[in-house]
């Protein structure tokens, strides 16, 4: 498609090129004669020679100064050529309207004009040219970008789910250890989150209300192997139907939140507070700060992906903010939901 429309493109263009000069001529003398024609129709050939074979083959091959002296054999060739075999132009026949003219004088203007004219059609192949190159390689580094962050994607999806998997195990196999009655209740939601995680997740974006669904059994999961659950506070406010968001994108934050905010007890304190504004998602996470050390080596994956991938799915449209104080870890995030 695009190539038929860059043939309408050149037709056009070629066509008000040779009528122009052919129309002034007619007007000024009242007769076209047999032999401007070749003039006028030799000239897209140099065009189209520079255009189609010199810039690609050459300039482009960066043989600079190759394409240099070709082109001055070219252009000299092509007007000795030219003047030497079609001599017919509107100067050849202006002294008949003129009256006594040197016409040797006549002859080297009209020389000069024409090689002006070749070289302006010769430099214009040049321009077409490059002109080319220059969005065929945009096209591709479109393209190239396009797929690399797709397949970056793709990469940090493969490193969130093993994380989480890895972080889900810990929690059941500490249910199975103290035989809890919650274990086969555990192993349910567990199913759950990874269906998600194997249909949903690969979508570029899911329902809102089923990310909300999916953290909301992650908390569920969480509790089951707490000692003391009742500062674990989930709360959601505003519309959230018909809203889509990236999927996996806040399970992160409430995974840290777990992981760094229980103590050796099990107690914990975590606050999850979600507000949908209009088209926008106001997401808090708040915790205390456990006496869990940071594994500064192998911790952190979660977060570290989910701010690249904000960049990449959300490069405008997303603020982020994480403090630390008064012994509280919290984190704020806004988000433009699409619909």
């Amino acid at each position: 498609m695009l190539r038929i429309k860059e043939v309408y493109v050149h037709i056009i263009i070629w066509f008000c090129l040779i009528s122009f000069p052919m129309a002034v001529t007619f007007a000024q003398f009242g007769t076209i004669q047999v032999g401007f024609l070749p003039r006028v129709l030799l000239t897209p050939c140099l065009t189209y020679l520079n255009y189609l074979v010199f810039v690609p083959k050459i300039l482009l091959k960066k043989k600079l100064w190759q394409y240099i002296l070709i082109s001055i054999l070219t252009l000299v060739v092509f007007n000795l050529v030219l003047n030497s075999f079609f001599l017919e132009s509107p100067l050849n026949r202006l002294q008949q309207f003129v009256g006594s003219v040197d016409k040797i004088s006549l002859k080297h203007l009209s020389e000069a004009v024409t090689s002006i004219v070749t070289l302006s059609f010769y430099l214009l192949g040049g321009v077409m040219g490059l002109t080319k190159d220059f969005y065929r390689r945009e096209k591709l580094s479109q393209i190239k970008e396009v797929n690399r962050k797709e397949t970056e994607l793709q990469f940090l999806r493969a490193q969130l789910n093993p994380h989480f998997l890895f972080n889900s195990l810990n929690s059941i196999y500490s249910l199975v250890r103290n035989k809890s009655s919650e274990a086969p209740h555990a192993v349910i939601t567990l199913s759950e989150l990874m269906r998600y995680m194997l249909y949903e997740a690969k979508k570029e974006l899911v329902p809102l209300s089923k990310e909300i669904e999916y953290i909301q059994n992650f908390v569920q999961l969480q509790i089951l192997r707490l000692t003391s659950s009742e500062n674990v506070k989930t709360r959601i406010t505003g519309d959230y139907d018909h809203k889509l968001i990236a999927p996996l994108l806040l399970i992160p934050f409430v995974e840290n939140a777990f992981k760094y905010g229980t103590d050796f007890k099990g107690n914990t304190h975590v606050d999850i507070q979600m507000k949908i504004v209009s088209d926008t998602l106001f997401f808090e996470v708040c915790n205390t700060i456990g006496p869990y050390k940071r594994d500064l080596e192998n911790s952190g994956i979660g977060l570290e992906n989910i701010k690249h991938r904000l960049q990449m799915l959300y490069p405008n449209e997303h603020a982020l903010r994480i403090s630390r104080a008064d012994g509280k870890y919290q984190v704020n995030l806004e988000v433009q939901l699409s619909c």
